[in-house]
């Protein structure tokens, strides 16, 4: 079940990079934790009219650069069950703690980077320049739905638990 957790993380990282830039109409269906750096992609992406060729182009991009993460990726994952085949009283736990921590920061350091590098290849050799300005769009709208997102939270706070009890 691990195994295929961290290989799905992975899967997921890679084509986060493009976010499924040819996800279609309906939208990618992310969800978890970390899913809107991701979707953020996707939405920028949504509405292209991206050709075949395109899609095409898109995939091997995106495939190029998970090749690219995969052998990192394998290292965190053999980091992360060495750490977790430890015992806290083992006299390495700390360190293979600290171990993991480097892995997993370097790995996403990574991963940020493939992102960037593959979306502007994808913007700066795949798209039109009438795909990239509704790319802005799309991107300039979401960040902007995001934020009155945040204005609605903040001026509709939630209860607290503690609170509901009294």
């Amino acid at each position: 079940m691990r195994k295929s957790t961290t290989l799905s993380f992975i899967l997921a990282a890679a084509l986060g990079c493009t976010t499924l830039a040819f996800a279609g109409p309906g939208g990618p269906g992310f969800g978890g934790p970390h899913h809107g750096a991701r979707a953020e992609g996707a939405m920028a992406f949504r509405g292209l009219n991206l050709t075949d060729a395109q899609k095409s182009q898109i995939k091997s991009i995106v495939q190029q650069s998970f090749a690219s993460l995969k052998s990192q990726g394998q290292a965190v994952h053999q980091a992360r069950q060495a750490f977790e085949a430890l015992s806290p009283n083992s006299s390495g736990y700390q360190a293979a703690a600290a171990s993991l921590a480097q892995a997993e920061a370097s790995f996403t350091q990574a991963r940020i980077v493939a992102r960037a590098a593959v979306t502007a290849q994808i913007y700066n050799s795949v798209l039109t320049s009438a795909q990239q300005t509704q790319y802005t769009s799309n991107k300039a709208a979401a960040q902007a739905r995001r934020q009155e997102w945040q204005e609605f939270k903040a001026s509709h706070p939630q209860p607290s638990i503690n609170s509901s009890a009294q």
